[in-house]
């Protein structure tokens, strides 16, 4: 047992320092200095959903909540080995509502609320809030990202939907789009923000891809260096 852990910890040291190649080849020398720039800032990670509010689900039985999870949980141990640091709203398949909350519905508006709470907490912070679409017609497919209004949120949200077209989907010619204004999460928050529709679930090809364990850390790896590269943003940048 001993022996076979050390090989799961020595795979997946040697995974972590292909990708972190890979991650290096797609910054700039500029993002570099960027990239020294993010030890000043935190990225909260926030996979959507979770618990009994699984969202979309695909044909397959996948839920959103799962896939959502499973990429935070990939971009964060990414931003981990280069020590940027981050904050995860969750890091299982719960919500986290108040313990008061019985209905599924108090369990959601409790679950938004403390989300934006802690969010709220944490000075110089960057949220990404990571899901999946679904449309009842399953021939619609791509990632759209968008973005709420704090500063700099336009330009990291115009960063990661081209390098998803350019690195994952070039066919893809979604645009990024500011978020509606009943989207509680988004309207709330005070931060630069992003939410970010991995693909569509209901699309047989592309569920295939989102449930791939490869193709889930090449969009970590995407939000991972469009994070590092928007640290070229300068403060106060108007994205209206």
């Amino acid at each position: 047992m001993k022996v076979q852990k050390q090989l799961r910890i020595g795979c997946i040291l040697l995974a972590l320092l292909v990708l972190g190649a890979a991650v290096y080849l797609l910054l700039s020398r500029d993002s570099v200095a960027a990239f020294a720039r993010m030890e000043e800032h935190t990225l909260i990670i926030d996979p959507g959903l979770g618990g009994e509010d699984g969202g979309a689900l695909s044909a397959s039985g996948h839920t959103e909540s799962a896939v959502n999870l499973a990429i935070a949980l990939r971009l964060d141990q990414l931003m981990g080995f280069y020590g940027v640091p981050t904050v995860l709203t969750r890091d299982d398949d719960i919500s986290i509502h108040d313990a008061g909350a019985r209905t599924l519905r108090e369990k959601k508006v409790s679950d938004l609320h403390n989300r934006v709470a802690l969010i709220n907490s944490i000075e110089n912070a960057t949220l990404i809030s990571i899901h999946q679409n679904s449309f009842p017609n399953y021939r619609y497919h791509g990632a759209q990202v968008f973005y709420g209004g704090g500063a700099g949120s336009q330009p990291l949200a115009k960063c990661i939907q081209g390098t998803m077209q350019s690195a994952l989907d070039p066919e893809n010619n979604r645009t990024p789009q500011r978020i509606q204004s009943t989207v509680y999460l988004m309207k709330n928050v005070s931060c630069r923000a992003v939410l970010v529709e991995c693909g569509f679930l209901s699309n047989p090809e592309e569920e295939r891809l989102l449930q791939e364990k490869a193709y889930q850390m090449k969009l970590a790896m995407v939000l991972g260096a469009s994070y590092i590269q928007s640290g070229e943003t300068q403060e106060g940048e108007s994205l209206i």
